[in-house]
Parts: C-alpha cells; sequence; structure tokens
C-alpha cells in the first residue's frame, strides 16, 4: 500500500509540474522565434530600421516606398492607398517613379522595387514629379526674382576704356557766370567755330549703385586734346583735361543718360598780343567742358556716345603785359566711341545679389 501510494504520489505531482513547463516551453520557444531572426539580421550586418512615415498619403499607382536612414534600404516597408489611412492626394507618386531613394529620410516612390535604393544621392532621369516638388520652392523664388542685370557687366569698379571722341562746337554764347560777376551777358563781336577731338582713358572707380533715377556709376576722365580752329584769329588749341562722368545706369537699359565735366589746362596761338580785336590775350589757357548725351553698348566691350558740349576758353586775365581776354564760348554736339582696354571676370556675388 505504501508503495501504491508513492506511485500515486508520484503520477499526481507530475500531472501538476506538466503544465506549467508546457506554459514556459511554449513562451521559451516564442522568444527564440523572435530574437533568432534578429540575431541572423545582424550577422548579415543589418541594423534595425528607424522608419520615417510621410503623413500625406502621395496617390498614384504605385506605393510609396519608405527610407530607412540607418540602413538606406527602401523596400522594408510599404504602404499603399489601403493601409496608408487615407490623407490628402500629393503629385510625389503620380506613376512617374522615381529611381532613387533620397538621403536623410524623405519619401522616395517606386516603380515594383526601385532598383537604385539604396544610392547616397538622387538618380533621377527624365520627368520626376517628386523632385519637381523638392525644387518648387526654388523655383518660385527665381520666377518671383527680378533678372540679372546685364549692365553690371558694362558699368563695374576698376573697368578701363580708351575713348575717342570728335566735336563741332560753332554755337557762340555769353559766359554763363557773367552774370554772377556784373558783366553784361552779351555775345561778343568775334565769332568762333571749335573742333575739338579728345582721347580719353576712363577709369571706373566703383560698381552701380544708388536709388531709382540717381542709379548708376562714376568714371574719371584723363584726356588730351587737339583742337581746330575754322573760325577765329587763332588756329589750333592743345589742352590737357580731367574731369569726371556720372552713367545714369536703369537695370537692363543699353542706352545710358551721362553728365559729365572735365578741366584743363591748354596753350593756343593767341592772337591778341598782335594786336587782333577780341581775340584771345594770351597762349598759355585754361579751359572748362561740360557735356550731356547718352551712351549706347553693344556689349561690355564696346560703345558709342553722343550728346552735346559745351566749351569755355580764357586766361583768367593773367596776361603779362595785359592784354583784353574775352575767351571762347561755344558748344555743338560731340559723339565718340568708348572701347574696353582689358577684359575683366565681374565677381559671382554681384550678379546673386542683383537678382534678389
Amino acid at each position: 500500500m505504501p508503495l501504491a501510494d508513492g506511485k500515486a504520489y508520484s503520477a499526481l505531482t507530475l500531472i501538476r509540474k506538466e503544465p506549467r513547463e508546457i506554459i514556459f516551453s511554449s513562451l521559451l520557444l516564442l522568444v527564440l522565434a523572435i530574437l533568432a531572426p534578429l540575431a541572423s539580421a545582424q550577422q548579415r550586418g543589418y541594423i534595425p530600421a528607424n522608419l520615417v512615415f510621410d503623413p500625406i498619403y502621395s496617390g498614384g499607382p504605385y506605393p510609396c516606398t519608405y527610407y530607412i536612414q540607418n540602413t538606406g534600404d527602401c523596400d522594408l516597408v510599404e504602404f499603399s492607398h489601403d493601409n496608408s489611412g487615407g490623407g490628402t492626394p500629393d503629385s510625389n507618386c503620380n506613376g512617374a517613379g522615381s529611381t532613387a531613394c533620397p538621403p536623410n529620410g524623405a519619401v522616395a516612390c517606386a516603380k515594383d522595387g526601385n532598383p537604385n535604393c539604396g544610392q547616397g544621392a538622387p538618380a533621377t532621369q527624365g520627368t520626376d514629379s517628386g523632385e519637381d516638388v523638392k525644387h518648387q520652392p526654388s523655383d518660385e523664388r527665381l520666377r518671383g526674382s527680378k533678372p540679372a542685370d546685364f549692365n553690371r557687366d558694362i558699368y563695374y569698379r576698376n573697368k578701363l576704356e580708351f575713348s575717342l571722341d570728335g566735336g563741332w562746337l560753332p554755337i557762340n554764347i555769353p559766359l554763363p557766370i557773367d552774370i554772377f560777376e556784373g558783366w553784361a551777358y552779351n555775345i561778343y563781336p568775334l565769332k568762333y567755330t571749335v573742333v575739338p577731338i579728345i582721347a580719353s582713358l576712363r577709369w571706373h572707380i566703383n560698381g552701380i549703385g544708388g536709388p531709382w533715377i540717381l542709379r548708376g556709376n562714376w568714371d574719371l576722365t584723363f584726356s588730351g586734346s587737339v583742337t581746330a580752329i575754322p573760325r577765329g584769329p587763332e588756329t589750333r588749341y592743345f589742352v590737357y583735361l580731367m574731369g569726371i562722368r556720372r552713367n545714369f545706369v536703369p537695370r537692363n537699359w543699353r542706352i545710358v543718360p551721362y553728365v559729365d565735366m572735365r578741366f584743363g589746362l591748354g596753350n593756343i596761338d593767341a592772337k591778341g598780343p598782335q594786336g587782333v580785336a577780341w581775340a584771345q590775350g594770351e597762349d598759355f589757357t585754361f579751359t572748362f567742358n561740360m557735356g550731356s548725351g547718352v551712351r549706347y553698348s553693344f556689349n561690355p566691350r564696346f560703345a558709342i556716345s553722343g550728346g552735346l558740349n559745351y566749351q569755355h576758353v580764357s586766361n583768367a586775365g593773367l596776361s603779362e603785359p595785359k592784354v583784353p581776354n574775352f575767351g571762347i564760348n561755344v558748344y555743338g554736339p560731340m559723339f565718340g566711341i568708348d572701347i574696353q582696354l582689358r577684359r575683366h571676370q565681374r565677381h559671382s556675388e554681384q550678379s546673386y545679389l542683383d537678382a534678389r
């Protein structure tokens, strides 16, 4: 009986332990089933996925593949219209299908597997609506910005030009400052016609700047002139001039207005000391030129100009012995050509600032 009782007790104990062992074994097998794929993936070099989800449904016939930041793989998780939870249609997945996964966790659209997934940079060919959306803000900025001003390649700092100007100045007028000095504002009986030929070196001292109608730049002018006098007692005049010109440069205009002033020292074959009435009283003279006109630029290297020029010639009453000095005051048309002396690569950031 004790033996029988002992066998019965052992059987009862085994029956009581069996359900716990079955449950424990089942849990152990379940844990192993979960850990085994992860261990296998780590052996192959995979890192657990860090998924980035786009809350906007990107409609179209093809599912959107979501980029995995850590691995660079795109084909682990796919969402289609059925499981995306709806949302607003977008043009990212419109059937065109990008052929590469963008970096930084962006959403890419794929056709059946995306053969170029995992690339570090997009390899899109043809028309890619995703790329269009990506670049849309910059396109809008470009459309909204002003076009680059080609005049910045013509009027820029340290540009050097050679200019040759010729004029015909037959119109005699009183000296403009006579009325401020209390003299009679009259034209002298002796009339002059002056034909200046002026060769100049123009140095643009700055780039284009200034507000609205005053927008433009300055250039310094160093000139030498040979002047013929076909009407008047004198016959020739040699002069050295220095001056400044303001170019008023509207955006993308080839025709540019200007004003300039030049002062100089010269030598004339004066006839006053020889007794010619109303002629110049001394060979040494001062001169003042003032002009206004327009300049037309064919390109950054060549330009032409045309306008009116006024010239005054006088010795300022310095003749010894004293000879009356009446001066020359004439104006008329003047035309010229400007040639760039050296090529210059304008700084690229200027175009960028101008386009903004």
